[in-house]
């Protein structure tokens, strides 16, 4: 209990930055059944510069508003095979980048995938949130970014 005390509270969704994206501000779902973080990228290229590989790719971080394209541009740790919670796999670029939340930054690794018929734009899942944050599963937007 006495590390519980310490670790701040979180919603189901929480408002979230992601500051080396260049976003930000993203409404993210708190999901403590994925194991991993991801969010909605379209037009995504991998490339590489000087060998060391890359992804380039555009987030719509407003849902229903594709007119808002934050282009980004990370350094690909690797491609994860995902299922999602429709039991479809899927081979996701994987990329590592910083997070914001509760007054906090850290790194997160964070799935880039299609999630336009999803009802948000991002995921932030169990490995992204264990030993920083307790989810209060009836309460959402309890931190800034």
């Amino acid at each position: 209990m006495e590390d519980a005390q310490r670790l701040l509270m979180i919603g189901w969704r929480e408002w979230v930055a992601l500051p080396q994206l260049g976003i930000t501000s993203i409404k993210a779902k708190v999901d403590t059944g994925a194991r991993s973080s991801s969010i909605h990228a379209v037009n995504i290229e991998q490339f590489e510069t000087e060998g060391i590989p890359k992804v380039r790719f555009q987030i719509a971080p407003v849902q229903h508003d594709d007119s808002q394209l934050v282009q980004a541009e990370a350094k690909l740790m690797s491609q994860r095979t995902v299922t999602d919670s429709g039991g479809h796999r899927e081979k996701r670029p994987v990329v590592l980048t910083t997070v914001s939340l509760g007054g906090s930054i850290w790194p997160i690794e964070l799935t880039l995938t299609n999630r336009d018929v999803m009802g948000f734009r991002m995921l932030l899942g169990r490995q992204a949130i264990r030993d920083r944050f307790l989810v209060n599963p009836g309460r959402s937007f309890l931190q800034r970014s």
